[in-house]
């Protein structure tokens, strides 16, 4: 009897889990209901009819050539089991409704371990939805989102709430609403993904001790947009042609900004609004109206190495008192300070200012901008440079570099950018406005 309970067990393990293969059409439900734990179901080639729960450790795999259509009735493939892999599919066909989150993959907070690769996720409310389901992982996907409502209307390519570990890499995401918004988590990792025509393409709220790394951002109104986060890692990706701000820091504190890239007439490259603690290193802003726009209060921020190319207005800072932009003796690249490094050093001979009075009367009178070029404008601010008492309180960097950090851009990005040709660029276009302050 023993051996016989011990057998049925044994039997019943993934270790004796079974390769099965499942015809096109309406029996895909049935094939995964019949599947024992650990099982491999291999989708012929053609249409299988969703949608579909998967509650057990199972492998969904159709190589490249089965497609998942839902008919328009909740998410494809809905996932309240550990252990899942979904691979090589075509999921299309969502239901309509954001209060149920309808998907191409939808994970509950029951599940975990979800591993859903190298799939083609298109026309769905949202792409993937990572709803709670701890150490999931998405990764090399093509995620296509809905266009035929307006861009705040959308679903998200990919969302995550309250799933620590989830790892999001190597995924192409576009149209929809945000590339990935993630609310309420910790512990997560995006890296390596390709952002076209979004919202945001990274959206952060109430996310800690995570990472943004390795992305790249064409043409969509905000690349990085870190909101209410603490502890999180900025890291070496490239925001090109996006339309308000590459990077913004919102009440975001003991962050990481490092080695990214924007460029391409952005309005402004990166914008620090509440952020506190924050090391902002080795950037390279480049081609905005303004190059940074430092408000709010933000204190005790490290700014430092980082290159300020070609804005129209390097600085934009709401203060009253001197603010140093300099990290032990080593400061940042402004492309507009003529100065001169007599030792050799690296470090220019003066301190550069960004911004004098005219600046504040610009900011607070726009009108004013008719005058730039005046006679009387030119001679306060020469009044300015010569008598540096004169000047109010702003951005000082006391140690500026001479040469700027360079950031290069792959090939086939720079081609993208070139040729990209968002929405919002269009003559006519028409949606509603975005507020990346209030937009969540």
């Amino acid at each position: 009897m023993i051996r016989a309970l011990a057998l049925c067990l044994c039997l019943s393990s993934p270790l004796f889990a079974a390769e099965r293969g499942v015809p096109m059409g309406e029996g895909l439900a049935e094939a995964i209901a019949g599947a024992a734990p650990g099982d491999v179901l291999i989708l012929s080639p053609g249409l299988h009819r969703g949608p579909v729960v998967i509650d057990k450790p199972l492998v969904l795999d159709g190589r490249g050539e089965a497609r998942i259509d839902a008919g328009g009735t909740g998410s494809v493939i809905k996932v309240t089991g550990e252990d899942v892999v979904i691979r090589g599919l075509t999921l299309t066909g969502s239901g309509n409704s954001h209060q149920e989150i309808d998907s191409g993959v939808l994970m509950t907070r029951e599940a975990a371990r979800v591993l859903v690769e190298d799939n083609r996720i298109e026309g769905n409310l949202y792409g993937v939805d990572i709803h709670g389901a701890r150490d999931s992982i998405v990764r090399g996907n093509t995620i296509i989102g809905r266009q035929d409502r307006r861009m705040n209307d959308r679903g998200n390519g990919v969302y995550v709430w309250n799933a620590p570990g989830a790892v999001v890499e190597g995924n192409d995401i576009r149209f929809g609403r945000d590339g990935i918004f993630t609310n309420t988590s910790r512990k997560n990792v995006f890296r390596d993904n390709l952002f076209r025509d979004l919202r945001f393409a990274v959206h952060y709220m109430y996310t800690h001790d995570s990472e943004v790394s390795g992305n790249v951002s064409v043409g969509n109104h905000l690349g990085y947009a870190i909101m209410y986060s603490d502890r999180v890692k900025v890291l070496n990706n490239i925001s090109l042609k996006d339309r308000s701000h590459g990077v913004m820091l919102n009440f975001a504190n003991s962050s990481d900004v490092v080695g990214n890239l924007v460029a391409g007439g952005t309005e402004k490259c990166t914008f620090i609004y509440n952020a506190h603690k924050n090391l902002i290193a080795n950037n390279r802003f480049e081609g905005c109206d303004i190059g940074i726009h430092f408000t709010a209060g933000s204190e005790r921020n490290a700014i430092t190495g980082n290159a300020f190319i070609g804005n129209r207005e390097q600085v934009k800072y709401v203060g009253s008192r001197d603010v140093e932009w300099s990290l032990d003796g080593r400061g940042n690249y402004w492309s507009d300070h003529p100065a001169f490094d007599l030792n050799g050093d690296g470090i220019a001979d003066s301190p550069f200012r960004p911004n004098d009075l005219m600046d504040r009367i610009l900011w607070s009178q726009p009108a004013a901008g008719a005058l730039i070029g005046s006679p009387a404008v030119q001679l306060i601010r020469w009044a300015q440079s010569s008598f540096p008492a004169t000047l109010p309180g702003g951005v000082v960097d006391s140690f500026p570099l001479t040469a700027a950090p360079e950031i290069a851009i792959p090939e086939d990005v720079a081609a993208m950018a070139a040729e990209a040709q968002p929405a919002w660029l269009q003559e006519g276009y028409d949606d509603a406005p975005i507020d990346p302050l209030t937009a969540h």
